[in-house]
């Protein structure tokens, strides 16, 4: 958690991130794409995120509001077990990997996670569910090289993990030059109300 004051506004969503192995094997399987086509504005490695809901510029005053709300949907929910696989692209500009697993699991944290959020009165566009893991964007002028790098991802499957943390994330997106980056507000371990009640630690099947 970034123990830094929050500025008066700040643009913020709510996410899942794949563990570091899971990252580091599409990484891997991206190496060739990397370098056929560096044009591209590539989303760091350690950036990528499962967004669940997107909520905007928000006042910090949002962010307490927040903290309480989804601390409640991360210890109640067991931990999805989730996979990347295959690649696409929207509108010919933003290059993504799918998402594989337990999708009837992700649609309804998403949803307990949005009602949460709209219970708190924050306000925010409530867009439908596409899970994916955004990894680049095109520049205007590069309308091809997001396609032809979402072919080269159609065949790849990667292991499958299971997520650890619900995360808030704030971004700097829209404040000045460079490139966007990230940092987690909070984040909070999954399942720990159902491991109370079951009374053990949460096991892989």
């Amino acid at each position: 958690m970034d123990d830094h004051p929050e500025p008066s506004t700040l643009r913020v969503f709510v996410a899942l991130a794949p563990p570091d192995d899971a990252k580091d094997e599409l990484a891997r399987a991206l190496q060739p794409t990397y370098a056929r086509y560096p044009r591209l504005r590539w989303n760091r490695v350690e950036d990528w995120h499962i967004t669940l809901a997107f909520l905007g510029e928000q006042p910090s005053t949002a962010v307490p509001l927040l903290r309480s709300a989804l601390a409640a949907p991360a210890a109640s929910h067991p931990a999805l077990h989730l996979g990347l696989r295959g690649g696409g692209h929207f509108d010919q500009r933003l290059l993504w990997s799918g998402i594989d697993g337990d999708l009837e699991g992700l649609h309804q944290l998403a949803a307990d996670v949005r009602d949460l959020i709209r219970a708190c009165g924050i306000e925010f566009r409530d867009r439908p569910l596409s899970p994916h893991l955004t990894l680049a964007r095109s520049r205007r002028d590069d309308p091809v090289s997001v396609p032809q790098a979402a072919a080269g991802l159609t065949g790849f499957v990667g292991r499958p993990w299971r997520t650890e943390r619900l995360h808030l994330v704030g971004s700097n997106i829209g404040r000045g030059p460079g490139p966007i980056r990230y940092r987690d507000i909070e984040a909070w371990r999954f399942g720990a109300a159902v491991q109370a009640r079951g009374g053990g630690a949460l096991t892989e099947p």
